[in-house]
């Protein structure tokens, strides 16, 4: 039975007399003809309608969809120009790096420089130690020199066996060596501006390692202060298996660096 208009009858019981429960009185409007009121539910067109797609940027004014269609313009060009500065720098030579390479390196170094290739290079094949040998200015004014000290073998002795091995036990001494050598030539002439940056980086490490080494203490006697020092590279191929039939050298090559002054702040709590 359609509802109808209370204002245009009287509503009555069902059952009760002149009711024949077949539908409204005469002359009573259903209310679904009516107008709506204050209060009712709003109809499948009205603008309230939960089903309005109109939301989020498209909600907003004119002027602040612009602005945020050209934040986000920026912010993905931004990233696209990452992605491919990265991909330059991380992939083999090739045209757009030989013309563009200084670019490309201002760009990623040093905040977002890369240790690792976007094609696998060949296995290193060959043993480098870093060793390193010191003048130290003892109690009596003697400056005597100590003997070769092989940091990288100090280093190989605290990882063997080391389940869990330091970030510095593998890697410290390695980097500051493979950064020495990008930076400097065959003569060991520094090639651009972090050359100087990376013998400094160096010598600090030789003079805490010295600090810390019990055979230099030893042999100063104690209390002295490292005026200066000098690293050098031993390098040897690693032999082929018994299998192969490749032949190389097995005799090691040193690389001697220069004797380098250290400054009087790196020198204080020095040897002993």
């Amino acid at each position: 039975m359609d509802a109808y208009d209370e204002g245009s009858v009287t509503r009555r019981a069902p059952g009760g007399p002149g009711d024949t429960g077949d539908g409204p009185p005469p002359g009573a409007r259903p209310v679904h003809d009516l107008p709506a009121g204050p209060g009712d539910a709003a109809g499948p067109g009205d603008a309230t309608d939960p089903g309005d797609p109109r939301g989020g940027i498209a909600g907003l004014p004119l002027g602040y969809r612009i602005a945020v269609a050209v934040a986000l313009a920026i912010v993905a060009a931004g990233v696209c120009a990452h992605l491919g500065m990265t991909f330059l720098h991380v992939a083999p030579a090739n045209t757009l790096t030989r013309q563009h390479g200084s670019a490309v390196d201002d760009w990623i170094y040093p905040e977002f420089e890369q240790n690792w290739k976007l094609f696998a290079p060949n296995p290193l094949q060959q043993n480098v130690s870093v060793q390193v040998r010191a003048q130290v200015r003892g109690r009596d004014g003697a400056a005597p020199t100590t003997g070769w000290y092989d940091l990288s073998a100090e280093d190989g002795r605290a990882i063997d066996g080391n389940p869990l091995p330091s970030h510095t036990q593998q890697n410290e001494l390695r980097r500051a060596w493979d950064f020495y050598v990008a930076t400097h030539d065959s003569r060991n002439r520094p090639v651009g501006l972090r050359g100087a940056l990376s013998e400094s980086y160096l010598r600090r490490i030789g003079v805490l390692r010295l600090d810390r080494a019990d055979a230099v203490r030893a042999a100063t006697g104690g209390g002295g202060v490292v005026e200066r020092l000098q690293f050098r590279s031993r390098t040897s191929n690693v032999p082929p298996p018994e299998w192969s039939r490749e032949k190389v050298a097995t005799t090691p090559s040193y690389r001697e660096l220069p004797w380098w002054k250290v400054p009087r702040d790196e020198a204080v709590g020095g040897v002993g």
